[in-house]
């Protein structure tokens, strides 16, 4: 027991007088493992529910038996390249073994596993609706009705959604209105940003496949035949300057990134993560890539996540 003017002598620390780590210090936010567990009725969304946490880098495992939660959870692991954002899609389809859902969660809890549970309802007149749509029989039908496993799923799903995290109700949702619930809600990125990959190319190769626009600069004059420049290509300072110096070279490329902000706010809105700008010359080696690279760095400067690709160097 400490006295005073003797006080517990702590251990030194190396360099002397830096303070000791606290060994019970959390990880950040951002590094700490996520589960989620997706259930609800059939038919109100869930498969769509994976495929928008897909579309955000989350690892998704879907019509997942119970039993096999604790091990799934217990692979997460937090950092760079490890799985730390989970989503199991969890629900009758895995029959008999569904009952066991309950007692893992709570064993799940016991053990210090935090989660969350996202629950997808719709109304049943919405999910008939659904299934007579796509032709399918409901999990839970047998040689009954389909209401009759619509009302038997609901029965058998009542204390999951009454202990449910999050509550999507679908029945007024389009596919796209849950994507953005999901992101919003579940996922808490409404503000991810897009993923832009600016790509050069030459007109002779033929256009990039995955092309959302297509820039042609080849109003510019061309480095190649100036003798200083031809073995030089777009990424070298000498060409840069020479393409990016002539008139109006930059003001076209502040101009069309000015033009593609409203562009990439819908892509935001409509969802559409990926977007390729296709930059060409004649070659794809002087012209292109330098104004690629300008046009990349200005989407940059305006917070955009940008790559740059440059498909044809090398190839003349």
């Amino acid at each position: 027991m400490e006295t005073p003017g003797n006080e517990e002598r702590r251990p030194p620390t190396v360099p002397e007088g830096i303070p000791l780590l606290d060994e019970e210090a959390k990880l950040p936010q951002n590094e700490r493992p996520e589960l989620l567990i997706i259930t609800g009725m059939s038919g109100a969304g869930r498969s769509r529910t994976a495929a928008a946490l897909e579309d955000l880098d989350w690892y998704v495992v879907d019509n997942l038996p119970p039993r096999m939660l604790a091990a799934l959870a217990r692979m997460m692991t937090p950092g760079e390249g490890g799985v730390h954002r989970l989503a199991a899609v969890v629900d009758v389809r895995s029959r008999e073994f569904f009952a066991e859902l309950v007692s893992v969660l709570d064993q799940l809890r016991l053990q210090g596993t935090d989660y969350r549970i996202v629950f997808l309802d719709a109304d049943d007149d919405v999910l008939v609706r659904r299934y007579e749509s796509v032709r399918r029989p409901h999990p839970l039908q047998g040689d009954g009705r389909l209401l009759d496993g619509i009302t038997e799923e609901r029965q058998l799903l009542a204390h999951l959604r009454r202990r449910a995290d999050v509550l999507i109700d679908t029945t007024d949702l389009s596919v796209h209105d849950l994507a953005r619930k999901v992101r919003e809600v579940v996922a808490g990125e409404s503000d991810r940003p897009l993923r832009l990959t600016v790509v050069s190319f030459g007109f002779k190769y033929g256009l990039p496949l995955d092309a959302d626009h297509v820039v042609d600069v080849r109003f510019l004059t061309n480095p190649y035949w100036v003798s200083e420049l031809r073995h030089l290509t777009g990424t070298d300072e000498p060409v840069r300057d020479y393409v990016l110096g002539q008139r109006g070279a930059t003001e076209f490329a502040d101009r069309y990134v000015d033009a593609l902000a409203p562009v990439l706010d819908g892509y935001i809105d409509e969802l559409k993560p990926f977007v390729t700008i296709a930059v060409g010359c004649t070659g794809g080696k002087h012209r292109s890539v330098a104004m690629a690279e300008a046009i990349a760095q200005r989407l940059r400067d305006r917070g955009q996540s940008v790559r740059t690709l440059h498909r044809d160097l090398g190839r003349e």
